[in-house]
């Protein structure tokens, strides 16, 4: 059983930046797509990012883009969010999913196996 835990979290002014990072107890995350998401209250999920086991990365939310970016370290099983720039708009909890078997762009639309449970980031002056 993959477990997701993520990390990174907190309050930010805006301008601010923060990493989130993924990263998975016993098992490796090598042979996995991950993706980030987010969900604000009363909002559905929205799909960030996604990198591919062979460390592509696709940024899907248009929102962010410029802003955010992805990256892996398979040497400590890690998958980082890095967040620069943040607007209030940014507040939500955001959390990571990993799917073996299937493409970034399904795992972004909600095909995953597995998620973790979540860092809350706020964005606030």
């Amino acid at each position: 059983q993959v477990q997701l835990v993520e990390s990174g979290g907190g309050s930010v002014q805006p301008g601010g930046s923060l990493t989130l990072s993924c990263t998975s107890s016993g098992y490796t995350l090598d042979y996995y797509n991950v993706a980030w998401f987010r969900q604000a209250p009363g909002k559905e999920p929205e799909g960030i990012s996604c990198i591919t086991r062979g460390n592509e990365l696709t940024m899907y939310l248009d929102s962010v883009k410029g802003r955010f970016s992805g990256s892996r370290n398979k040497t400590v099983n890690t998958v980082t969010l890095h967040m620069s720039n943040l607007k209030p708009e940014d507040t939500a909890l955001y959390y990571c999913a990993a799917e073996r078997f299937q493409l970034c762009r399904n795992i972004v639309g909600g095909q995953y196996t597995y998620r973790g449970q979540g860092t809350q980031v706020t964005v606030s002056s």
